[in-house]
């Protein structure tokens, strides 16, 4: 079989697997093991094993994703999410599907310190939905609000994807997390501009309930002015070069804790919880990392990924139609993969080919480009129906909630993330606007 036969067989077996719903991790690691064996033989794959296992897990780049987990569990455990809530809900509560607006702006802010789209969505579930329900908001409107708003976790600094992506390609972390912050904002106000349109076409659906005096507005921003400290410390020690990122997510780490202590809302029994919850994450995401890694190392052996690369810079497609591809592609493979998955298996394949491109920008500009519509893209993929992973995931925390009617409640965020896809392709400049500015 030749190298381009034995990349194609790869593939489907590793899709084949994916359905038959193996381990991600342990499907990538198996197939691409296989295909290193069927290209090179045994011994270089032991060989390769040998050193690879370390060599993959001593880089110092890696430790800032366990520290931003941690600092994320402690923010669980410390009861942040309700604060956040309660504090968004005040001021935002009052207006018709104002609830529900609350939850996207909690969901951003809870977002802005845990870097992961399930643990937002589950989080700040937990705290919203029965308060959206209990006001009479329709189920619809309640799940779709935080399939969408977990989807914030993915984007918006600090983001455990953005980090992988800025590993994989040999990006500066930094500027991808200046680069993601403006999509970000586009899509918390996308989001409850679709909100407000749908509750005026559905009344009934998100109605408003009373407001709160002025001064317990202001009385409940106290209860997140820890939210703000972290996020000040960490993102502004970041931006400003006082740090680097993985001593950024040290100091969240430390700031966060001796908050929970000073609150007494952490004890070191909960402290301890958390750091054996961000092993196990950290231990999946690892696997989940070398198994990647093994498949694309396999996949390298075939040169299917440089000669994709070298076809397309000489075939004269437009450059857009084949980001539209990739795009199109991304959308169909999030409904199935989780978006650590997709992001670690697909880049390595699709960054050289895109950046064979000519888009009219500077390589760094264009890298920058295409790590922010990949994240967006995988948003939409994970709240997408019929197989949207985030709607699954709030349709088991509210299982009386038919199916149908969370599918419907994700439509209008849907074409929300889709203008936001068409107005970042349409002007790149927003994403590498602020970095500019920033780092000169």
């Amino acid at each position: 079989m030749s190298p381009v036969e034995i990349s194609i067989i790869m593939v489907i077996v590793l899709m084949i697997f994916i359905f038959l719903r193996m381990p991600i991790a342990l499907a990538m690691a198996i197939v691409g093991a296989g295909g290193y064996v069927v290209l090179s033989g045994w011994l270089p794959l032991s060989a390769y094993l040998k050193t690879a296992i370390v060599d993959k897990y001593v880089s110092y780049d890696l430790a800032v994703i366990p520290l931003f987990i941690l600092m994320g569990q402690i923010a669980t455990r410390t009861g942040i999410s309700r604060a956040i809530f309660t504090a968004s809900n005040a001021w935002l509560g009052h207006w018709k599907g104002g609830l529900a607006m609350a939850s996207v702006a909690g969901c951003a802010a809870f977002g802005s310190i845990c870097g992961s789209s399930i643990a937002t969505a589950t989080t700040m579930g937990k705290v919203a939905l029965p308060e959206m329900r209990r006001h009479g908001y329709s189920g619809a409107l309640g799940a779709g609000t935080l399939a969408a708003g977990g989807t914030l976790g993915i984007l918006i600094p600090p983001s455990v994807v953005l980090i992988i992506y800025a590993l994989l390609t040999e990006q500066n972390i930094v500027k991808l997390f200046l680069a993601a912050t403006i999509p970000g904002i586009l899509a918390v106000l996308g989001f409850i501009l679709a909100i407000g349109v749908y509750v005026r076409l559905f009344p009934e659906e998100g109605p408003a309930h009373a407001g709160i005096p002025m001064r317990e507005r202001i009385k409940s921003l106290g209860g997140i002015w820890h939210v703000a400290l972290v996020f000040i410390a960490v993102l502004g020690g970041i931006y400003g070069g006082v740090f680097t990122p993985a001593e950024g997510a040290s100091v969240g780490v430390v700031l966060i804790a001796l908050t929970g202590f000073l609150m007494r809302s952490l004890t070191l029994k909960g402290l301890f919880d958390c750091v054996i919850e961000t092993a196990g994450s950290t231990a999946m995401i690892f696997a989940i990392i070398f198994g990647a890694d093994l498949f694309n190392v396999a996949l390298a052996l075939t040169r299917v990924p440089t000669m994709a690369a070298e076809w397309v810079g000489t075939a004269g497609i437009a450059p857009m139609t084949v980001l539209l591809t990739v795009i199109l592609f991304y959308i169909v493979m999030g409904c199935i993969m989780d978006s650590l998955s997709m992001i670690l298996l697909t880049v390595p394949v699709f960054f050289p080919a895109f950046m064979a491109m000519d888009f009219g920008m500077d390589p760094t500009h264009q890298a920058i480009w295409f790590g922010i519509i990949s994240l967006i893209v995988v948003e939409l993929g994970m709240i997408t129906p019929p197989v949207g992973l985030n709607l699954f995931m709030i349709s088991a925390m509210a299982p009386d909630i038919p199916t149908r009617k969370i599918f419907r409640g994700a439509v209008p965020f849907l074409i929300v993330e889709c203008l936001r896809i068409a107005v970042i392709v349409a002007f790149p400049a927003l994403t590498f606007w602020l970095v500019d500015i920033v780092t000169g």
